[in-house]
């Protein structure tokens, strides 16, 4: 990798994307070339290669923790981001030995949205930004071989600090499962998504969420 060509390069790919044009697909796909690279020149300060950069909360080590750092930073930079999605760190797919792996899992996960919430709060944006946490699916009740099988019902959290902290919906029980053995959900996650996409971010979740206008009962998330 070489620094000062890939500096160069992207100066005249910047020049081209600035050149004028009446064809307005051409124009249209130079403008693309100049966002871009002007978008790159602002994250470079955010690459691995740049030990520069530090956010001013203190973040454990990993992938996941890096990614929320690097977001944070993003944000107080000022570019134009509305919706972000992250992997958090892996590891809860416990069929077995659930035991020893997902409190280690837990704890990294905590401590890194901690420290991206203070990163806000330092940088003065912590009532700009609302985290929700879900999982791709649930868990069984069962117990099986030191770990639970795939299931149906889960949770979702939101954090942040216009985040009502107040829980919705109630824990269903371990006596009323499903006939697979599932817990039953008592709040559908479509009017959670609902509710999150127009209350917080001020959009029609009529052609987002599936089935939106039957959720008609009002969730109180977000302050």
């Amino acid at each position: 990798w070489n620094a000062s060509l890939s500096a160069d390069l992207n100066r005249r790919f910047g020049a081209l994307g600035a050149l004028p044009t009446g064809d307005g697909e051409l124009a249209a796909a130079r403008n693309a070339a100049r966002q871009t690279i002007a978008l790159q020149d602002q994250l470079a300060p955010l690459s691995t290669r740049s030990p520069a950069w530090g956010p001013p909360a203190s973040y454990p080590g990993g992938t996941f923790p890096r990614r929320l750092a690097v977001l944070a930073e993003m944000l107080g930079m000022g570019l134009p981001l509305r919706c972000v999605a992250l992997d958090a760190n892996g590891g809860y797919d416990t069929h077995d030995s659930q035991g020893s792996t997902l409190p280690g899992q837990f704890a990294l996960f905590a401590r890194s949205i901690a420290a991206f919430q203070a990163d806000l709060e330092a940088r003065g944006l912590a009532d700009r930004v609302l985290v929700q946490v879900w999982s791709e699916f649930g868990r069984r009740a069962r117990e099986n071989g030191g770990g639970t099988d795939h299931g149906a019902g889960g949770i979702s959290l939101l954090i942040g600090a216009r985040a009502r902290g107040e829980m919705v919906g109630e824990f269903p029980g371990l006596t009323n499962l499903d006939y697979q053995g599932n817990l039953r959900h008592t709040v559908d996650f479509r009017h959670v998504y609902k509710h999150v996409v127009q209350d917080w971010l001020g959009v029609d979740a009529g052609g987002i969420v599936p089935d939106a206008a039957k959720f008609s009962a009002p969730l109180a998330l977000v302050e």
